[in-house]
């Protein structure tokens, strides 16, 4: 018996088609979807169960390709969906199923989760040329109606400056999941970040941002949840408004967020979101229909020019949205202006951003999203940041994004990594990389805060694996250890994987130590991993994507050796924040016309660099000063703030190096602030003078000061 669904026909007004999504209006609800090559859409209600779908209404109206209606009686909490009528012709690029409910792409609020027993799949299995007839509603995800008001109260963005920036990648999950002093029924939720306990860790350890992993609403991959995996990241994205109600404690998910971001805006805390505009969770020519290919196919996805029943994939999983098409680049700034306007966050980082920036296939730094973003005053001025690669032909594009951008620095990640390992001859470019990759940027008119500085990130090795593994096991993962990167430039310190060896254990604490004062010492902006500080494994899994588990989740219970790097680290930050030097506004200018050096490459004898000592293919061992009373030579506007003078040594060797002080200033002292070979609970000590070797100890860094005179001013 075929049900029968009200028409509201009394009830249904004209509405406007703009703005796209389901507005409350307090009179009523205003629906408005875009699909350009549509022949029919109904808007289908539902109970609370999620269910029961109790009413379709067909839109009234279509303007512009926007299909709109307006519900007199419809409040807040609202479940809805869509059909959309249309041909299912695959070899032309449609592929319409009204039997298939579809997510608003606009959804504010999305309650799931997806239940896979139902047949989400538009086609008949096994032909994706003939459409499948049977019903998902059901199972399938539904936009929910939401009260977009909220309290804000005296909330303030930090606005912390770029070059000021300390950048900390968490997961909201995994940071708070097994943290002993968050609420229980708060761990690994958006109330266990902005929780008092989590609060203080960042605040103590002194970051000035948190970068979160995907929280825009995703699905769960149907391949994981039969193998009894989840998608960890997050980067399968599916509604670009609403937030994952995974991390949520209540059943209020967007309210719970922007007290979360209140609570770190008022510890002084900014908020960066990573995003996934690049694709969707619905796959290849073989994957679901869940809301924007049943929507409109053609529009929102790049297809193959020579056969559109498949699609382009620059991103490595089967879709790519077509951000040449102003409908989807629109979608795009909406989804942006409502994090910032009304969620009030403080960035993005933008993943896969090379496909973001591909006009017909080529990549173009002059193309049309790049040219949306820098006009728009509103997205222009929060914190941008690239992922500057994919998957395609020409992807890797470290260096050639255009300002505002800042982009995570590769290139910075693999010298370093090298540089530690041991391998020689590479003091060339780590002395580029130390001074914010002017190689990289300057020409593009930029400045040492376009360069994100990373060792570590949510893709990859923990630091703690990075010095404890040669190889990648990934095995939990159920794919033979076949995914995630081979070429980590990892070094296990001559035992793979866990060991009681305390020569071994020493080497690795102090490897760990090198590439924390590297990172945080640098030009440029830095960004820790989460739980690096404090010696956070993945037992050698390289691609966690899939490990929703103890795995991935961040350990609190902390060792000694633990602390001491937690301490360590907190007195690098310390270090970097009240010394100008090391977050410098504009790139160094070596020897200025003017003969003011701002920054001098030392070898180990206590001399300037030699051309031959640059271009030395074994070489390991490098000196860095940094004169930061020099402030004479440069223009007003970009006069660097007056400052100490710093030594830095570097020695990747396996053996003590006596590294010389350098004779310039003349009669200077030198006190050891840092030397890495030692624990962070060991205090410095000594006076080194011009002439004086100092014992640079075999694989660590040491960091320097110049003491000042009795009335002497930098």
């Amino acid at each position: 018996m075929r049900r029968r669904y009200s028409t509201r026909r009394g009830d249904v007004s004209p509405g406007v088609p703009c703005p796209l999504g389901a507005r409350w209006d307090g009179a009523g609800v205003n629906f408005a979807l875009f699909s350009e090559h549509a022949e029919r859409v109904e808007l289908c209600l539902f109970r609370p169960d999620r269910r029961r779908e109790t009413e379709r209404i067909e839109m009234p109206e279509r303007t512009d390709g926007v299909w709109h209606c307006h519900l007199s009686d419809v409040r807040p909490g609202q479940l809805y969906g869509y059909r959309v009528y249309g041909p299912y012709d695959p070899s032309h690029g449609h592929r319409f199923n009204p039997k298939k409910l579809l997510l608003d792409p606009y959804a504010f609020d999305i309650a799931g989760p997806l239940d896979w027993r139902y047949p989400h799949f538009g086609y008949r299995h096994g032909d994706d040329l003939v459409p499948d007839g049977r019903d998902n509603a059901a199972g399938a995800l539904k936009a929910k109606v939401v009260e977009r008001a909220f309290t804000w109260g005296d909330d303030r963005p930090p606005r912390t400056p770029l070059d000021e920036t300390i950048i900390y990648e968490l997961h909201v999950k995994g940071f708070t999941r097994r943290h002993p002093k968050v609420p229980e029924a708060l761990r690994g939720t958006y109330a266990g970040l902005a929780s008092d306990a989590a609060i203080d860790h960042l605040k103590r350890l002194g970051v000035t941002a948190v970068e979160l992993l995907p929280v825009h609403a995703f699905v769960q991959d149907r391949h994981l949840v039969e193998r009894g995996l989840a998608n960890y990241w997050g980067y399968n994205t599916i509604g670009f408004f609403a937030p994952e109600r995974r991390y949520a404690a209540t059943s209020d998910p967007v309210g719970e967020f922007k007290t979360m971001v209140k609570r770190l805006h008022a510890a002084g805390l900014e908020v960066i979101l990573d995003v996934v505009y690049n694709h969707t969770a619905e796959g290849n020519h073989l994957g679901p229909t869940l809301s924007f290919r049943g929507i409109d196919n053609a529009s929102y996805y790049r297809l193959s020019p020579e056969d559109p029943r498949y699609y382009m994939d620059y991103t490595g999983t089967g879709n790519t949205l077509d951000t040449t098409h102003p409908r989807v680049l629109q979608l795009i700034m909406d989804s942006l202006r409502y994090w910032v306007e009304e969620m009030h966050v403080d960035g993005f980082r933008f993943d896969l951003a090379t496909t973001l920036g591909r006009e017909s296939d080529a990549f173009d730094p002059a193309g049309g999203f790049f040219d949306i973003i820098r006009q728009d005053p509103v997205i222009s001025q929060v914190k941008l940041i690239a992922e500057p690669w994919d998957v395609g032909e020409g992807g890797y594009r470290v260096g050639g994004f255009p300002p505002p951008f800042s982009e995570w620095n590769g290139k910075y990640r693999d010298v370093v990594r090298a540089y530690w390992k041991g391998e020689g001859g590479l003091v060339g470019e780590l002395a580029s990389r130390l001074t914010g990759s002017s190689d990289l940027y300057q020409s593009a008119g930029r400045r040492p805060q376009a360069s994100i500085n990373f060792v570590t990130a949510h893709d990859g090795f923990t630091l703690d694996d990075l010095v404890s593994y040669n190889e990648k096991h990934n095995e939990a993962n159920g794919e033979d250890n076949n995914d995630g990167e081979n070429h980590n430039l990892s070094w296990n310190c001559g035992v793979e994987g866990p060991t009681d060896d305390p020569e071994v254990l020493a080497l690795r604490a102090r490897q760990k130590r090198n590439f924390l004062a590297t990172l945080l010492l640098s030009q440029g902006v830095p960004m820790i991993l989460a739980g690096d500080e404090m010696g956070r494994t993945q037992r050698g899994n390289n691609n966690a994507y899939c490990q929703d588990n103890e795995i991935s989740w961040l350990d609190w219970d902390l060792s000694e050796d633990d602390e001491d790097l937690l301490l360590f680290t907190r007195g690098l930050i310390r270090l970097r924040r009240s010394h100008p030097d090391f977050h410098r506004r504009h790139f160094f200018q070596g020897r200025a016309s003017e003969g003011v050096t701002d920054v001098a490459w030392i070898s180990p004898d206590g001399k300037e660099m030699t051309q031959e000592e640059w271009n030395t293919s074994y070489a390991r061992s490098l000196g860095m000063q940094i004169f930061g009373s020099a402030r004479a030579g440069y223009p007003e506007a970009s006069r660097p703030e007056a400052d100490d003078n710093f030594l830095l040594l570097f020695n990747a060797h396996h053996e003590e190096l006596p590294f010389v002080i350098p004779s310039d200033p003349p009669g200077a002292r030198w006190q050891p602030l840092v030397d890495t070979f030692y624990p962070a609970s060991r205090e410095l000590s000594g006076v080194y003078k011009p002439g004086d070797p100092y014992p640079l100890k075999a694989r660590s860094m040491a960091v320097l000061i110049q003491l000042r005179e009795a009335g002497e001013d930098f």
